[in-house]
């Protein structure tokens, strides 16, 4: 017989599960966090950060007051060992139109369903792992999920991170043993953008202020790799 608990947790299980996240990533680094109140209370709202590891969405999704709704590529999503938990927290799968054609399309009309309903959506908008550790150049999906439901963008910078096994420091993610643990991690968010001047290159400029001071805090005291 379930209790009151677990009936929360069948009916709504994403505080819960964002709530779990959050404990082990705690577990995993020495978190700082920076400007949480920058995420509305309630209403839509989309989130954009530096895409530095396969941790990112983790940290970000387990930090936020609220569970997000997070794009991610289909391949990782299919992952046979946690597919399971990527549908319990609403991630939207995209795989690019040469491989499938329309999976672009369909997940822009999902995340248009997710800010209509008043939810929080995270975006990588660099579209991929950064090679070096640096913010490289926003693509133009951001600016198409605006045109259809324009609401305010949350920046956010995120150090610390780079130069774990989940990068691709020193080889593909993945590819090398874990050897950092409990290593400082800086997640600083920015205050809100209103739509009607959320463009990439205002975005980027300012998720890139944001990395720079969370580096400031978690580079500085690396023992892995060095500060970039």
């Amino acid at each position: 017989m379930l209790t009151a608990g677990g009936w929360h947790m069948v009916r709504k299980p994403r505080p819960v599960i964002r709530y779990l996240i959050f404990l082990l990533v705690h577990c995993c680094y020495r978190l700082r966090l920076r400007g949480l109140e920058h995420i509305p209370a309630k209403g839509a709202a989309v989130v954009v950060c530096n895409h530095v590891s396969f941790m990112d969405a983790l940290v970000i999704g387990g930090a936020s007051p609220r569970p997000l709704r997070f794009l991610m590529d289909r391949p990782i999503y299919e992952s046979p060992w946690l597919n399971w938990l990527f549908r319990l927290v609403g991630a939207i799968p995209v795989e690019s139109d040469r491989r499938d054609p329309g999976s672009v399309r369909r997940a822009l009309e999902e995340v248009s369903r997710a800010l209509r309903s008043g939810e929080v959506v995270m975006l990588f908008p660099e579209g991929r792992l950064t090679p070096d550790g640096e913010v490289h150049a926003f693509r133009r999906g951001l600016e198409t999920i605006l045109a259809r439901d324009p609401v305010p963008v949350i920046p956010a910078g995120l150090a610390g991170l780079w130069g774990s096994w989940t990068s691709h420091c020193n080889g593909p993610a993945l590819s090398k043993r874990p050897h950092r643990f409990r290593a400082r991690v800086a997640l600083y968010f920015g205050k809100p953008i209103p739509p009607r001047l959320a463009r990439r290159e205002r975005l980027e400029a300012q998720v890139r202020v944001l990395k720079g001071e969370a580096d400031g805090w978690a580079c500085r005291h690396s023992l892995g790799a060095p500060r970039r």
